[in-house]
């Protein structure tokens, strides 16, 4: 287990997955919802990482809606895990596009506050995720991304840089750098508490 509850997979898990997704293209019910309730928490994770816990229930829902739907075009040459992130990345990417040409319209001044309020409070662990998604957050979108898929979700550099679309070197790189900034701002956040 990781510092953050995940789990990092083995290539065996990994093939298991691939085996569940190419039983579930050929569309029983039975082998659907195993594949299923496997990718499911890897889903919700990798959206809430990439956008905030209030969007995450949806885009999760969504990324279900096109990896189901593109289930039978999924031929196993990499491995399943790589093609549904990539498919949740695309889902969460179309999110943001839509968003920003919408304007956006709220009836409290600082919405997000009023949001973070009504969250439960004196959860084990609980602010340590806040912390971290706090800390996520000043961290740039392409180095967090790196970041998340390979020491919060766990995949190998290999399979994130094929998530991601560049070599591998630049994955380590934006990890290597994610890592500093946020070792760097856990530090200045404990010398100001």
């Amino acid at each position: 287990m990781t510092s953050a509850g995940t789990r990092h997979r083995t290539p065996d898990e990994d093939r298991r997955l691939t085996v569940l997704a190419l039983a579930a293209r050929e569309g029983g019910p039975a082998d659907i919802e195993a594949f299923t309730r496997e990718i499911y928490p890897d889903v919700q994770r990798f959206t809430t990482y990439l956008t905030d816990p209030q969007s995450a229930e949806d885009l999760t829902q969504e990324s279900f809606v096109r990896i189901l739907g593109s289930l039978p075009g999924f031929a196993g040459r990499s491995s399943a895990r790589t093609w549904l992130l990539s498919i949740v990345r695309r889902v969460v990417i179309d999110r943001f596009r839509m968003a920003a040409a919408r304007p956006v319209i709220a009836d409290v001044p600082d919405w997000q506050f009023a949001a973070e309020r009504r969250q439960p409070r004196g959860l084990p662990g609980a602010d340590d995720g806040v912390a971290l998604a706090d800390l996520l957050d000043k961290v740039p979108g392409d180095r967090r991304a790196a970041f998340v898929l390979t020491q919060l979700l766990g995949l190998p550099y290999s399979e994130a840089a094929e998530l991601i679309g560049c070599p591998v070197g630049t994955v380590r790189s934006r990890v290597a750098r994610a890592r500093d900034q946020l070792l760097t701002s856990l530090t200045e956040a404990e010398k100001a508490a």
